[in-house]
């Protein structure tokens, strides 16, 4: 990179007329040598081993800006290698005035005019701006001819020179101590009309104290219920752990090898009375899993299978959604499908008969035998049983053991069953 001077031809051709008038002769161009040595010039500078180049101002320039960049225009009338015409003019630049220049808006404080003044808005009256910048409504009859309810006039601000920033500075003239008493103001009557709503409601209690009313129903209301507190930072109702009445779910049965308790999510999913004998006396607690197939839970989960169902062969029904739809569907469905049972059964039996098999008496008369047959759980085999009541088939003989205990009623010892 090298600076060249960059003329316009006017300029060129005047230089070559006065150096030939002066008996220099043609100017010489440049040769090969030279732009040799200009271009080795132009390697060292970049590898740093030569002296960069200096604009007017003493600056170094970089060596590796292009050339277009650094050659100034002819029309700049530059004499010596410069930047100065890649940078911002100093007199083009607009002299902008302060931000803290405060400037009155709004609409001027005073007396109105009552009639309509020369160069005024015809739309409203006011005399600092035109029609076309009107911000009012328009009117169906201007002001300029009804000369009714004239606009007062706005502050017009002063041309201070001030850049876009500053024309469009929304918080020019914002008084921070005003706005802070306005908010003193408002906040400071709100809890007046708090302090004077709680003064009266105490009285209104004060009148309805002496009543007649019981000690027990005047608290009722306010005492807590077992196994639940209030937050009254929180505003929620939490759960305790348990209501201390009730037995924890790991104290059932002190057994090891019992049912398991998760104390993470304090869940005991089998019953820990199992084989114990103590089923049908301590009731109160049969396993987290006994929630699942009792109440409505077994039926609940028939209807989202149903839904479900339902959905895959294009009924738009939901449990959550539609859940007197989903009733009402499947009422018909079950309806539907016994009567296509009995139609079915009714059919075969219309054809091929058999209806005297299905009234057949019950298998206690059929077989004459009236004793169920019951077995017996031995000390040395804990928890097992070798029959339950009433499962089994009878036995020709009967064997008991010496420590044994029965499940069952005990069969006749006079008489075997054959």
């Amino acid at each position: 990179m090298s600076f060249q001077l960059n003329m316009p031809p006017s300029e060129i051709g005047r230089l070559a007329r006065s150096e030939q008038g002066a008996g220099g002769g043609e100017r010489q161009k440049q040769s090969r040598e030279d732009w040799k040595k200009m271009k080795e010039l132009e390697e060292a500078r970049k590898a740093g081993t030569a002296p960069a180049m200096k604009d007017e101002e003493g600056k170094d320039i970089n060596p590796h800006i292009p050339q277009y960049i650094m050659q100034a225009p002819w029309y700049f009338g530059a004499n010596t290698a410069t930047l100065r015409h890649q940078r911002q003019q100093e007199e083009k630049m607009k002299n902008s005035g302060p931000l803290t220049i405060e400037l009155k808006k709004g609409i001027k404080n005073g007396s109105v005019a009552t009639k309509f003044r020369k160069g005024a808005c015809e739309n409203c009256g006011a005399m600092t701006h035109k029609r076309k910048d009107c911000l009012e409504r328009p009117r169906k009859i201007g002001a300029r001819f009804t000369g009714d309810q004239i606009a007062p006039d706005e502050y017009l601000p002063d041309d201070v020179g001030q850049d876009f920033e500053g024309k469009r500075d929304i918080w020019n003239s914002f008084d921070p101590q005003e706005h802070q008493h306005k908010l003193f103001e408002e906040y400071s009557k709100i809890e007046e009309a708090k302090q004077a709503m709680k003064e009266e409601a105490l009285e209104e209690n004060l009148k309805h104290a002496g009543k007649g009313e019981d000690d027990e129903d005047k608290y009722a209301e306010d005492m807590d219920m077992p196994g639940q507190k209030f937050e009254t930072k929180n505003r929620i109702t939490v759960r305790n752990l348990r209501i201390r009445e009730d037995t924890a779910k790991y104290l059932y049965n002190l057994d090891p090898n019992s049912a398991y308790y998760d104390p993470k999510t304090r869940s005991m999913r089998q019953n820990p009375l199992a084989g114990t004998g103590k089923e049908a006396v301590l009731s109160q607690y049969s396993g987290d899993n006994f929630v699942r197939v009792s109440g409505d839970a077994e039926q609940f989960a028939n209807k989202q299978l149903f839904a479900w169902e339902a959905y895959e062969k294009g009924t738009d029904v939901h449990l959550q959604a539609d859940p007197t739809k989903l009733e009402l569907l499947s009422r018909e469905f079950k309806n539907r499908r016994d009567n296509f049972k009995k139609s079915a059964k009714d059919s075969v039996l219309e054809r091929y008969g058999g209806q005297e098999h299905l009234e057949a008496p019950p298998k206690q008369l059929l077989l004459a035998q009236t004793v169920s047959w019951g077995g017996w759980d031995c000390v040395w085999v804990q928890g097992s049983t070798l029959a339950g009541a009433g499962g089994g088939t009878p036995q020709s003989f009967v064997f008991r053991p010496k420590h044994c205990r029965s499940l069952g009623p005990t069969p006749p010892q006079d008489k075997f069953q054959q």
